[in-house]
């Protein structure tokens, strides 16, 4: 797989062996990516930890940890604060640290999305080698369509070029948003997304999946994004918990019908109790990084 990868030449030479290891870790060398995404604790405050169908196992924090122990998954993406709290005890895990988010209480018809950087490069450098976790990469959100889109623009690129100078791998998450976006679910600004991500020069990009009558529609619709991207693989987020089988029928379609290379998956996992968010994860690990059918993977979840 690594004579397959084509490095991006903003990663010096000595730093090539680093981002090749990084990037096989991140993806267990499929090239796929099966991100477990444990960020919301900002992003939705705790409307998605605690109420009606959620696990009482979701109420506090360390829930994300155990399932990011227990299951098959490819990266972690959380805080820093949040692995500085809990890496010690779940040094085994795989991280991924979100550089910035914002809260959903300053709606848009007052400000449009701005979700300024709150950690720095150097800073996550620094820690990855006092603390000796596994961290393999840097995430960030831009907001394209916001009246702020050009400095999270620039935030992004030069994250992407100082974590590659460190052979860290990048994941930006690409949302049309703010009032000038009259629908961010329009399959062709979610493709104008994924190529301002490639411009950016991120690894990969996390998306919404696009609307359509139905998941293969939708599917099909995504093709435009994967494309638009080029060498920059596309992600679909995980959205509102839904079935399980829906869920990975959705899924199978996004990699087998789009060509996406992946998925960044938070509620669907998180909100169940331990053992089947465990079982999730296996499931999901199942399409995305082991290139099994949607039977084959329920088999996991119901094992």
């Amino acid at each position: 797989m690594a004579e397959s990868i084509k490095v991006p030449l903003d990663v010096p030479p000595d730093k090539k062996n680093e981002y090749l290891s990084n990037y096989q870790e991140i993806t267990k060398g499929s090239g796929h990516l099966m991100l477990f995404a444990g960020d919301q604790k900002v992003e939705h405050l705790n409307r998605d930890f605690y109420g009606e169908g959620i696990a009482p196992d979701d109420a506090e924090p360390e829930h994300l940890f155990r399932i990011a122990s227990s299951g098959k998954i490819g990266v972690f993406a959380t805080q820093l604060g949040l692995i500085a709290r809990y890496g010690m005890d779940y040094p085994e895990v795989t991280y991924l640290v979100k550089l910035n988010s914002k809260t959903n209480l300053v709606k848009e018809e007052v400000m449009d999305p701005f979700s300024n950087q709150w950690i720095d490069i150097d800073q996550v450098v620094e820690f990855k080698q006092h603390s000796g976790l596994k961290i393999v990469g840097v995430g960030y959100t831009i907001y394209p369509g916001s009246r702020y889109e050009a400095q999270m623009f620039r935030q992004a690129a030069q994250i992407v070029y100082q974590a590659h100078q460190h052979g860290l791998v990048v994941v930006l998450w690409a949302y049309p948003r703010g009032v000038s976006v009259k629908d961010e679910l329009d399959s062709h600004l979610i493709a104008g997304a994924a190529g301002v991500a490639a411009a950016l020069g991120s690894d990969f990009v996390k998306v919404n999946f696009p609307r359509g009558k139905d998941d293969l529609e939708a599917a099909e619709l995504l093709r435009e994004a994967v494309l638009a991207a080029g060498r920059t693989k596309v992600v679909c987020s995980g959205g509102p918990s839904i079935d399980v089988k829906a869920f990975l029928q959705r899924l199978y379609y996004q990699i087998h019908v789009a060509g996406a290379h992946g998925n960044a998956t938070g509620r669907n996992i998180h909100q169940k109790p331990l053992r089947d968010a465990v079982k999730m994860c296996n499931a999901i690990y199942a399409i995305t990084v082991e290139g099994k059918n949607v039977e084959e993977a329920m088999a996991e979840f119901q094992d």
